[in-house]
């Protein structure tokens, strides 16, 4: 079993901005390894506390045969990961899917790359028993620690339930859930959850929720647990919304934890700043249209700042939405504060050498 270095646990617990990797595709939609590159290299800029890679937002298809992305788009994060010599601890994530056997040889392949942690992921698994999700999550957490994902309905996720997450919580190896229901009444059910097992204060919670992204952060649960007052903190984020204008993420997410730090009442603006925030989330994954662009979205801001050179995904299929390319055009307009474009205009060139 692997275990997590002590220093990459202590930021984890902590609280970081993890943004989710997005996938770098040419005109005839083949990898664009100069600009994968890059997107990686503007994370680690930003400021990130980490990536993901292999997730939703880098497209599930990478895993296809015909395709065969998976292991190059985790070796070359990996590569610029260490050609940038960091002297701070950088949480390598990646992603994990499929039934037990190609989760389990996969969570090898993230080992044998160096990576930190896996986020494991239920898409495909809908009709699996939540007995079975729990197996799999032990066997893959022999080979690599475990970062927990509820995935919501909408992009391939199920509904699972508080016996679920608290079974979940007690199995040695989890370090951290994230929270992508898209669902409050769900997000609640996870939280009391882990304050109810065992290893509650062994496992981080992670904001999935890119609907509420900064009141997931602003809160602080409270649960009566066998007579005793538990208390739990979300405290940061693994987002595809920070894919984008991820370094006045980092900027956000160090405002709430000073904010919440300093004991005195929260101040009123971060909480319409949640509404800033959720507006331009909504324009991103296309929530108007059950988030059929949030892929192309993203990937729409990206292209708009330079680091990409179009919008492709690898299925034809998927693209913006009618009317999505004028709510991102709203959403720049009326939240400017929002936006790092300026930082990466002033950066971006020395990124792309070689």
């Amino acid at each position: 079993m692997k275990d997590l270095d002590p220093k990459i646990k202590e930021l984890l617990d902590e609280g970081t901005v993890i943004p989710a990797h997005p996938l770098a595709l040419t005109a005839d939609r083949k990898l664009d390894e100069a600009r994968q590159r890059l997107l990686t290299r503007y994370y680690i800029a930003s400021g990130a506390g980490g990536i993901a890679i292999g997730v939703h937002t880098t497209q599930f298809q990478i895993r296809d045969p015909e395709i065969g992305l998976y292991r190059t788009v985790l070796e070359l994060a990996i590569e610029e990961i260490d050609k940038a010599n960091l002297t701070r601890p950088f949480i390598k994530v990646a992603g994990v899917s499929g039934n037990t056997e190609q989760a389990v040889k996969e969570a090898k392949i993230c080992s044998e790359l160096g990576y930190d942690i896996v986020l494991l992921s239920t898409n495909g698994l809908g009709d699996w028993p939540e007995a079975a999700l729990l197996e799999r999550t032990r066997k893959i957490a022999e080979v690599i620690p475990v970062f927990g994902f509820y995935l919501q309905p909408a992009v391939g996720g199920k509904v699972l339930s508080f016996d679920f997450w608290k079974a979940f919580a007690e199995i040695k190896n989890v370090h951290a859930i994230k929270m992508a229901p898209f669902n409050r009444y769900q997000t609640l059910e996870v939280v009391r959850a882990v304050c109810e097992s065992s290893r509650c204060d062994d496992i981080a919670l992670y904001t999935g929720n890119d609907d509420n992204i900064v009141n997931d952060l602003l809160s602080t649960y409270k649960f009566s647990v066998n007579n005793k007052l538990v208390t739990k903190d979300i405290v940061g984020g693994l987002l595809g919304h920070w894919a984008v204008w991820t370094n006045k993420a980092v900027e956000l997410l160090d405002k709430i934890k000073k904010a919440k730090k300093s004991g005195s009442t929260l101040p009123k603006e971060l909480l319409t700043l949640n509404l800033a925030v959720t507006d331009s989330n909504a324009a991103f994954f296309d929530a108007a249209n059950n988030f059929h662009g949030c892929i192309a979205g993203i990937h729409e801001v990206l292209y708009r700042q330079g680091i990409l050179k179009g919008i492709w995904c690898l299925d034809e299929n998927e693209g913006l939405s009618k009317g999505q390319k004028e709510e991102i055009d709203r959403v720049y307009r009326d939240y400017p504060e929002l936006n790092d474009d300026d930082f990466i205009r002033s950066n971006i060139e020395k990124w792309m050498v070689d």
